[in-house]
This record gives structure tokens, sequence and C-alpha cells, in this order.
């Protein structure tokens, strides 16, 4: 056999102990399974599949005339290994079952010295699929050379799996939930040095460093990696969200009733022009400051990135990677349906791909005295107002108490039970749909019956979801994937105005182990829709139902008088409290008056959704 300088193959006759089928397609031979025995090896285009040669009866594999078996995994496709390593001369051990026989017998067993090589993959966990653990095969041969044909037929067939990535920039946030971001990215190293990723990491020293960090790099720099991988929680990936976005996103701003751009601007002019804050740099898309707020309304074409050579997105191959190193990791739990650092390794050297809808959101006024000044920012799981807001504000002040702060500043912000008076429009697209609520099992105070709606209705976001990967009507109608909803003749204005607990706008399930099934069960990762849900004043013990129904497998929070849930690509926010506090991604923003859209599938992480 040879060997040229690309690493492949050619085939030598004269080699006794590998066989090739056809035109090389299919290698077989006997090799030595690590702690399994002899197995008869076959490699063809899927994987690797193997199957035990039996030994004979007196080889004491059985004991007392009962035959000692083994449950072995007997194939990996190659989709499921991310590299393949020679590991010289070594042990090979023999089937712990067959020891087992022999020692019964009083026999005596050893091992054997041979070369080897090892395949390294991922399996599911039985008990819980979401879950991926390293998988590690080593097989053995007396000849070196079976073992790198072997090596090198492996190698060849990994390189044409596609979309697998080759560099990678790799921010650690050290002080992400108990400070122990650099400690999992150490965890995690060395599946990336063993599928041969090149990874330039960079452990940020402040706040806002990877921010200014992406915005700062050209489109150029970032063509150097297939992706960015954050360690860290979702406040952290919303930093790196924002920063690669802040100077990269073309969009129209979200549209508006007339009325809410009336009250943006002065009471004598509505038309009041956008004031320039002479930070214009900060805020790109944001139209020039000669625009009338007014013109803000009007539905525009998406601007096609063949427009401008320079737009990098959307891009489906620049993909984000998020190892959970966080309080909540809300977003890992909802695209991978565990929080699990190896997991989401496994996810990114394989180069699995799941688009996430991306939220946009302005906000127009920080105070209800403040001049209109806009800003531009982005959410990736979730933004709220009212309890979602105090509970970040008051948890900023113990986080010294790491992760456990937010159940304590939760507790002391439902104490208080503060409502806040505020106005909210949404649009509604399409005919109405009506969803009566059954009048059986009705309760008195005000909640619908928990059992009123058909939890078997729910359609769950999975891997390979039909609801994130059927097309939008703007998709049909030719438009980008990232378009924003752009038929304004099908859509029209809904309000609700009052006093509000809170008010939230999930942009994906946010599964957490506070909510394990999420603020909305059957929200997708790319549906061009915000799930916007307001929770109206009501008494403390009411409120406590629905917080309960939010920590409960399978419960049912939405099902409450109290509780509107609307599906929306837009909506818009006014408060008229002193107070307006708004999480995003689990990061401050004050807004007194903000406005917010939904785009589909805008970017691309390393993941293929929770396998539920």
């Amino acid at each position: 056999m040879e060997i040229n300088g690309d690493d492949c193959i050619i085939q030598d006759a004269s080699l006794p102990n590998a066989t090739f089928d056809g035109e090389s397609s299919v290698l077989r031979s006997s090799l030595f399974l690590d702690h399994v025995g002899e197995v008869s090896m076959v490699l063809n285009s899927d994987g690797l599949s193997w199957k035990l040669i039996e030994s004979s009866d007196n080889d004491g594999s059985a004991c007392l005339g009962i035959k000692l078996l083994s449950k072995v995994t007997t194939e990996i496709k190659f989709s499921d290994v991310y590299a393949v390593e020679l590991t010289n001369y070594g042990l090979i051990h023999k089937p712990n079952l067959q020891n087992a026989g022999k020692r019964c017998l009083g026999l005596d067993s050893h091992d054997f010295e041979m070369y080897r090589f090892t395949v390294h993959g991922v399996q599911r966990a039985k008990t819980q699929p979401s879950l991926w653990v390293l998988a590690v095969y080593t097989f053995g041969h007396k000849d070196l050379q079976t073992c790198r044909i072997w090596l090198n037929r492996v190698n060849a067939s990994l390189k044409m799996e596609v979309g697998r990535p080759k560099n990678l920039l790799v921010l650690v946030h050290p002080m992400s939930g108990k400070e122990n971001g650099c400690r999992t990215w150490e965890t995690v190293a060395p599946i990336f040095l063993r599928a041969k990723v090149k990874s330039k990491v960079i452990v940020t020293q402040r706040a806002g460093h990877a921010f200014d960090m992406l915005k700062s790099m050209t489109n150029k720099e970032l063509n150097a990696y297939d992706g960015v991988v954050a360690v860290g929680g979702d406040g952290f990936f919303n930093e790196i969200l924002n920063g690669f976005l802040s100077s990269r996103h073309k969009s129209p701003l979200p549209p508006a009733p007339s009325d809410f751009l009336h009250s943006v601007g002065n009471n004598d002019n509505p038309n009041v022009t956008v004031a320039d804050t002479g930070q214009k740099e900060n805020h790109p898309l944001l139209p020039s400051p000669t625009h009338t707020v007014s013109e803000f309304s009007n539905f525009t074409t998406y601007r096609d990135k063949d427009e401008d050579p320079d737009c990098f997105i959307p891009n489906e191959e620049f993909r984000f990677g998020i190892i959970p190193a966080g309080s909540t990791d809300a977003i890992a739990l909802s695209t991978t349906g565990v929080r699990d650092p190896i997991t989401s390794a496994l996810h990114i050297v394989l180069g699995k791909r799941v688009c996430l809808d991306i939220a946009q959101i302005v906000r127009w006024r920080m105070t209800s005295t403040s001049k209109v000044e806009p800003c531009v920012r982005y959410a990736a799981s979730f933004t709220g107002y009212g309890f979602y807001g105090d509970v970040i504000t008051e948890s900023e002040k113990y986080r010294w108490m790491g992760p456990k702060r937010y159940d304590y500043a939760g507790t002391k912000v439902f104490l208080k039970h503060r409502s806040y008076e505020a106005e909210i429009a949404y649009l509604e697209v399409g005919p109405v749909e009506k969803n009566p609520t059954p009048d059986r099992g009705r309760q008195v105070g005000g909640v619908r019956a928990l059992w009123g709606k058909n939890k078997s209705e729910r359609v769950i976001c999975r891997v390979n979801c039909n609801v994130c990967n059927t097309k939008s009507v703007n998709e049909s109608m030719g438009f980008p994937r990232a378009t924003p909803y752009s038929r304004p003749k099908e859509t029209r204005w809904r309000r609700s105005r009052g006093h509000f607990l809170s008010v939230g706008a999930a942009i994906m399930s946010n599964r957490n182990e506070r909510a394990p099934d999420g603020l909305v069960a059957d929200a997708h990762l790319s549906d061009g829709f915000l799930h916007l849900i307001l929770i109206k004043d009501c008494p403390r013990a009411m409120y406590l139902w629905h917080l309960t129904q939010l920590a409960k497998k399978g419960g049912n929070p939405l099902n409450f008088e109290f509780v509107e849930y609307h599906k929306t690509p837009a909506f818009t926010f006014t408060s008229f409290g002193n107070e307006s506090v708004w999480n995003l991604d689990g990061e401050l923003f004050q807004a007194h008056q903000l406005s917010a859209q939904v785009f589909r599938g805008l970017v691309c992480l390393f993941a293929s959704g929770p396998e539920v």
C-alpha cells in the first residue's frame, strides 16, 4: 500500500489484512475492539459497523452453561463521528463478560498488545435523547499498515461531511454563572482539539468587551472564521449578537400605528425629526436625521445582500455557538434540549445548523421626560417588562449569590406585587382566530380551566421541525428568509391598555430549570413570530397560580383570563408611569417607549433543536 501526499490510499493487492469491495468504497477487516473482542468491521459510505466474531464454546464465555452476552454498540454513522486518531502500540483489553466467565471457571485471562486507532463520536443518552455523550471506540490490529488504512479511510469520509467548522473565534466570559467560564472551556477544549478545529480563544476583560470586538471587526476579518462561539450565559450571547448585528444588519425600523409615532414627537409637531446625537455610528440602522418619525412606519423592501457586496447577513454558513456557563442558559436549553457543555461542543464540531429568529427592539424614549433618542437593540430569546424587569434589577444587587440571586430577587418582587400602567399595540396577522374556552370546568376568580386546552394540540419545536422549515409567505414571494413581515393590507393593529404585572415577548420557548416547558411551550426557533404575553393586574394568589403552572412540567400558564397571549410579528409599548425597565436576554434595558419586530431566521446557530 502507498499513501500519497494527500493522504489518499492507493490499493495494494498484496496486503492480506484488509479487503476492498468494488471501487474501494467498502473496506472490511477483522479487528479487535477494546473491551469487546474480535470483530468483523465494515466501512461503507454511511459509517462504520462491526459484528462480534463468535468464539468456540470452550473459550470461557459461558459460565455453568449460561452464555454471557455483551450488549455493545455495533455501528456509528460518520455524521456522529468527529475525530479519528492513531494511538500507536498498546493494550487491547479482553471482553469484561468473557473475563468474568474465565474467572468463574478458574481460567487465566490476559490482554493483548497491538497497534491501535481510536474513533471519537457521539451517542444519545438512553434516558435523555437530547443529552449527547462522548463515545470512544479503540480498535487494534497486529499490523500497523492495516490501522493506517482504516485511519485514512475514516478521515477521508469525515472530510466529505459538509458544514463542519475549521476555524472558530471563541469568546469566554470568565465571570458567567458561578465564575466558571474558563473552567467550562477547559472541559470542552479537547473536543475541538481532536476534531482539528482551530480556535482563537479570547477571555473578555470587561463588560462590553465582546460587543466592541464584534462591532469593530471587518467582514473580511470575520470571514476568516466559520463562526463565533460564546462560552457564557444568555446575557453574554446577547452582547455578542448585538456587537455582530449593530454594524451589519440593514433593515427598516419596526412598523407602528400612526398615533404611536405621533406620541413619540413633540405635541406641537408630530413630524419631529430624530435628534442627531452625534453618535450615528452607534446606531447604523437608524434613518438619516433629516427623515421624519412618521416616515418610519412605512413598510419597505428588505435590501437584497447582492446590492451590497460587504453585507454579511443573512449568512447560513457563518454560525454562532453557545457553550452554556451561565445562570439560566435558556438559549442552550431551547436549541439543544439540555444545559450541557459537552452536548453543545459536539453540536459545534459536528457542524449542526438551526436558524434563529431575532427580535429588533427600538427604544424611542428612555424616560417619560427624555428626548427622542432612538436606540436599536437585538434579542434572541426574550424581552420582558414589569415583573421580569424588576427581577433583573433586583438581582443585580445580589450578584455575589450567584444563580440563587434570581430566586431571592423573584420572591422579593413577587411579594411587592407591583403593576404598571401601559399600552401595547400589536399586529394581528391574517384572519382573527377564535379559541373559545369550554364552559365545563370554568373556575371562579377569573381563571380558565387548566384542562380547557388540549395539550396534544401543541406543536413543539424539535429536530427537523416542520414549522421552522416551512416557507413563509415572504419566502414564497421571493423575499429573503430574514425579511420582516411586509404585507400591511393583511394586518391590523390591536391594542391592550391597562395595569399589567408583566409584559413579555418570547422569541423561542425559553426552557429553563424554573420553567421546564418554557414561557411558551410551543414557541419555535424560526417561525417568524413574537409570542406576546400580557399579564394583567390580578390578586397575588392568582398570579402565584400562574407562576406555579410555569414551574410545572406539562403546566398551562397561558390559560388564565388575566393572561393575554398573541402571536405577532411586531408590537409597540408605551409606559404611563415614571419607571420602565426591560429585560433583554437577561440584560437591563431602560425604555419608556419602544417598538419591536422579529426577523425570521436572521442568524444561524451550531445546534439542531431539542430532541423532545
